[in-house]
C-alpha cells in the first residue's frame, strides 16, 4: 500500500518523537515496563491507585450501534484500535478533561495494536482533513469533537477507517510537559529551523537539541512557522513520540520504580479514558506488549492529496480517497504493520 503516505506527509525514517494522542501509548509502555521488569508488587499497586483517579468518559461511543462498523472476526478479532484526542487551547474547558464538547481536537491519532502484540502502528490524521461529519455535512475532522463531543469524533473516525474504535483517550497538554520533565527532557533532531509562536523568544535551530517540557510542548504545537503547516507539525509530533518512547525505554528509567511512578503520576491527572478501559486491561495489555521495542513502533499519516480551499473559504487538507480502501483493508485484516513497513521501505 504505497499510497498510505503521499509526498507532503511522507514518513521520515527513522521516526522520531511525537505528541499528545500517544498518551495512551506512553501509558501502556510505562505500565508494562513496570510489570515486565518485575518491579515490586507495591509499584503495580501504586500504578493502580494512580489510575483510579483518572477521569472517565462516560459516553465515549456512538449510541447507534447499527451505524458503527461490524465487530472484527477471525484472526483480527483480538486486534485493538485506540483513538487518542487532544483538545486545543481555543476550546472552553469546564475543568473536566472528559467534557470536550465545544472544543476542537488539536491532535487525532489512532494506535493500532495487532492481534500478535508484536508491534504498534501510530496513524496520524491531520486536523484540517475535509470529510463528511455524520449529521453535519462536510467539515474539518477537528470539528467533530466540537459538534458532538467524543461519540461524534469516534463515529467520524470509524466512518473514515471502516473499523471500530475499541478505546478512547483524551489528553491535556499540561501532562505532556510534565512527562518530558520526569524523563529529564528529550533529545530531538529538528529537521526544519523555526521560531516558536507558542514560546516567545524561543528559536528551534535545525539539528540535534535537548528540550525540556515547556520547549517540547512548543515544538509539538507549532504549525504557523511552516510553509506546509499541519504536515510539518505532524512530522514533528511523530519525532517527539519517538523521543519520548526512547526516554521511557532507557534502562535507567525502566529499572527505576520511582521514575516509572513519576511517569504515571505525570500522565494520569491530564488523561481521560473511556469507561470500559480498566487498570486491569492496561496492565494485561502491557504484559502482552512486553516484547515490543522502539523499533517496533511504526508512524505514518493517513493518505492525503495536498491542501486546498473549501467552498466556504476554509484552508483544508484533501484526503486521498483513492488510497483509503487499501488502508481500510489493512485495518480490517490486521495487516497494518506490514503496510507501514512497505511505506517506510519506499520512503
Amino acid at each position: 500500500m504505497r499510497e498510505v503516505q503521499n509526498v507532503p506527509t511522507r514518513h521520515q525514517a527513522p521516526p522520531p518523537p511525537g505528541r499528545r494522542a500517544w498518551w495512551i501509548v506512553l501509558v501502556l509502555f510505562g505500565v508494562f515496563a513496570v510489570v515486565v521488569l518485575g518491579a515490586a508488587a507495591v509499584t503495580v499497586s501504586n500504578v493502580s491507585r494512580s489510575f483510579g483517579s483518572v477521569e472517565k468518559i462516560s459516553e465515549a461511543f456512538p449510541a447507534d450501534e447499527a451505524a458503527r462498523p461490524p465487530v472484527a472476526t477471525g484472526a483480527a478479532a483480538s486486534a485493538m484500535n485506540f483513538l487518542l484526542l487532544g483538545s486545543d487551547s481555543r476550546g472552553v474547558r469546564t475543568g473536566s478533561i472528559a467534557d470536550l464538547i465545544g472544543q476542537r481536537s488539536d491532535t487525532i491519532v489512532i494506535v493500532h495494536v495487532p492481534a500478535d502484540r508484536q508491534s504498534l502502528s501510530v496513524v496520524s490524521i491531520p486536523r484540517d482533513s475535509w470529510l463528511e461529519i455524520p449529521g453535519y455535512g462536510e467539515a474539518k475532522i477537528t470539528a467533530a469533537l466540537s459538534y458532538g463531543g467524543v461519540p461524534l469524533a469516534v463515529q467520524t473516525v470509524e466512518g473514515l477507517l471502516g473499523s471500530r474504535i475499541d478505546h478512547v483517550a483524551a489528553v491535556d497538554f499540561a501532562g505532556f510537559a510534565a512527562l518530558t520533565d520526569v524523563l529529564g527532557g528529550v533529545d530531538i533532531d529538528n529537521p526544519v529551523a523555526f521560531e516558536a509562536h507558542h514560546l516567545e523568544g524561543r528559536t528551534f535551530p535545525q539539528g540535534v537539541q535537548h528540550l525540556n517540557g515547556t520547549e517540547a510542548l512548543a515544538f509539538a504545537r507549532e504549525r504557523y512557522a511552516f510553509a506546509d503547516g499541519d504536515f510539518q507539525r505532524v512530522r514533528n509530533q511523530q519525532l517527539l513520540i519517538s523521543a519520548l518512547l526512547s526516554g521511557l525505554m532507557r534502562t535507567s528509567v525502566l529499572a527505576n520504580p520511582a521514575t516509572m511512578g513519576g511517569v504515571i503520576e505525570a500522565v494520569s491527572p491530564n488523561l481521560a479514558i473511556d469507561g470500559e478501559l480498566s487498570v486491569t486491561d492496561l496492565v494485561s495489555l502491557g504484559v502482552e506488549l512486553r516484547d515490543v521495542r522502539e523499533g517496533d513502533v511504526g508512524f505514518f499519516t493517513i493518505p492525503t492529496a495536498g491542501t486546498g480551499t473549501s467552498a466556504d473559504g476554509q484552508s483544508i487538507v484533501n484526503l486521498d480517497w483513492a488510497a483509503l480502501p487499501a488502508l481500510r483493508e489493512a485495518f480490517r485484516g490486521d495487516t497494518l504493520a506490514g503496510e507501514v513497513r512497505q511505506v517506510q521501505a519506499a520512503g
